[in-house]
């Protein structure tokens, strides 16, 4: 019973972390369709360029804080260490503080010849003014997150995520609208405006909910200490270092690989010699603002479960619990897994009718969907095996293997992309062979280190095999509706809620899904009896 409850607890924070990124994903997508309908694909490249070296520049300053503070607050309280733990926060609030400063004032001096000389897109000098306030916003808040996180509470986290992207959103559609007629370049940075309005709100939201807790961690934090010592603030900057700074070049990397693309792109198209700047700006702005925005989208539930798996992996790993580690490793994968695949082929059954749905009045880029929408699945892997090894303490091994991705990637762009009848889906596929080679790479590892077996059945062949019936439902689906009801965006809803319920169902057939599996979800005993009822369990 023990077990159960310790899973499901596990279960229900990478719930709430995921339901939080859907949302996110979803308000992100309603928003970038009428951004797109302002300032069109050009526009979009201008937009994608200066948010390329904002996040760049926001992973060197704090992406690898939130893990690393969840890891060593989870684990502290797991021994109950309170002061410790408390300390781990303030250390690291001084720290993200200082860094984010530094990196905010580098961007805003610097924002010219990057866009320049980096960007090769001069007008994204603009996008990269609106955004360097916000690499300090978002560092604060990275703390803040991290520390609840680790107290294995993801709420703040998710209700500041929802609340950041909403004003975002507003903000964004809003200052893009109203500067338009000033120039494209000009709305772009509107847009980009509202990252940092959305950052500053989301700040506000977990200040706002530290202080709601401060009585109690004061009270926690009042405790005798019995059995352990304070640590000293260079000690837990040590540590932090240590953890952190592998984390940020694993992500940085791959954010290079974005900026790889975002130079890349552009050069060897125009070394071809087959396109205009304006016509490998709009490829560009296809490759960023709907290729990788919409294959990002169900790979944030594996974000969700990479996040919630660090503390909880690590607290159990501080346990010595052995099982407990391995049961949430293999838990972690097989959700993920789950997700994923289908996902995978549904976009790439749908590529064009997706687009059309959601950018009717540029709907062009299918082919890069339908191409690169296998890159979901490795690209989950990545990152939930990424987390499992981040929780056991293996933090170097993802930033290796994001390195061989990366250069991977480099040559498979420099080869490709100048070829006129390849050009920019040279980009897609590389970004294929990326996390092809990260995931197995990270996989080799995960399995090596804890000597486990993955039941690679379960895991990855049963979700394949739905998939794949999924598949044929989902472009059938579609075909007839579209016959009988001549209506896209309504076939296209009808056949994907279709091809949901199919593979539910093909997945309980193969018993891809379990009771126990089922028993893990928020309201799983409700849902196991109801299928026990219909025999299907």
């Amino acid at each position: 019973m023990g077990e159960g409850k310790k899973g499901s607890s596990f279960i229900k924070q990478a719930a709430i972390l995921a339901a939080a990124s859907m949302i996110v994903r979803f308000i992100g997508f309603l928003y970038r369709v009428p951004m797109t309908a302002i300032i069109g694909d050009s526009g979009n490249a201008i937009y994608s360029a200066g948010y390329q070296v904002y996040n760049f520049l926001l992973i060197l300053s704090s992406a690898g804080l939130p893990a690393a503070i969840g890891k060593m607050v989870s684990e502290r309280l797991a021994l109950k260490q309170y002061r410790n733990a408390h300390k781990v926060f303030q250390v690291s609030m001084t720290f993200s503080s200082v860094l984010g400063f530094i990196f905010m004032v580098l961007l805003a001096l610097l924002a010219k010849p990057v866009a320049v000389n980096i960007c090769k897109i001069p007008d994204a000098y603009y996008t990269l003014l609106t955004l360097a306030p916000t690499i300090f916003i978002v560092g604060i808040m990275s703390v803040y997150r991290g520390y609840f996180q680790g107290m294995k509470n993801m709420v703040p986290t998710a209700f500041s995520q929802i609340v950041e992207q909403l004003f975002n959103a507003v903000f964004s559609v809003l200052l893009a609208y109203l500067l338009i007629d000033k120039s494209v370049a000009l709305s772009a940075a509107g847009g980009t405006a509202g990252t940092g309005i959305g950052a500053l709100a989301g700040l506000l939201i977990m200040v706002f909910v530290y202080w709601l807790n401060s009585g109690s961690i004061k009270k926690r934090n009042r405790r005798p200490v019995n059995g352990y010592e304070i640590e000293s603030s260079g000690e837990i900057l040590k540590i932090l270092l240590f953890t952190a700074v592998p984390i940020i070049i694993g992500t940085a990397i791959y954010s290079i690989t974005n900026l790889v693309d975002m130079s890349m792109v552009m050069s060897r198209l125009l070394e071809s010699g087959a396109f205009t700047v304006h016509e490998a700006e709009t490829l560009y702005g296809q490759l960023q603002g709907k290729y990788v925005v919409l294959t990002t989208l169900p790979v944030a539930i594996s974000t969700s479960i990479a996040t919630a798996a660090v503390p909880n992996i690590a607290a159990s790993r501080a346990l010595r619990d052995r099982r407990g580690v391995e049961r949430k490793i293999n838990m972690a994968i097989k959700i993920s897994m789950v997700i994923s695949v289908p996902a995978a082929i549904g976009m790439a059954v749908l590529s064009d009718q997706i687009l059309l749905m959601l950018f009717p009045t540029v709907p062009e880029g299918g082919e890069l969907l339908r191409i690169g929408s296998i890159s979901i699945i490795f690209l989950a892997l990545s990152q939930i095996v990424t987390g499992t090894l981040q929780g056991i303490g293996r933090v170097r091994i993802p930033a290796i293997n994001a390195f061989f991705g990366a250069v991977t990637k480099i040559i498979f762009n420099y080869v490709l992309i100048i070829i006129p009848a390849i050009n920019v889906k040279g980009a897609v596929i590389s970004t294929i062979a990326c996390y092809v080679v990260a995931s197995i790479l990270n996989l080799r590892a995960l399995m090596k280190i804890t000597r486990m077996r993955l039941k690679l059945m379960d895991l990855i062949f049963k979700p394949v095999i739905a998939s794949a019936v999924m598949g044929a439902a989902c472009y059938g689906t579609y075909k007839g509706m579209f016959l009988l009801l001549h209506r896209n965006t309504l076939s296209t809803l009808i056949a994907v809620a279709v091809s949901m319920v199919v593979y539910f169902f093909v997945m309980l057939f193969i018993k891809g899904i379990l009771k126990e599996d089922i028993y893990m979800l928020p309201g799983g005993r409700k849902i196991a009896s109801v299928c026990e009822k219909f025999s299907l369990l």
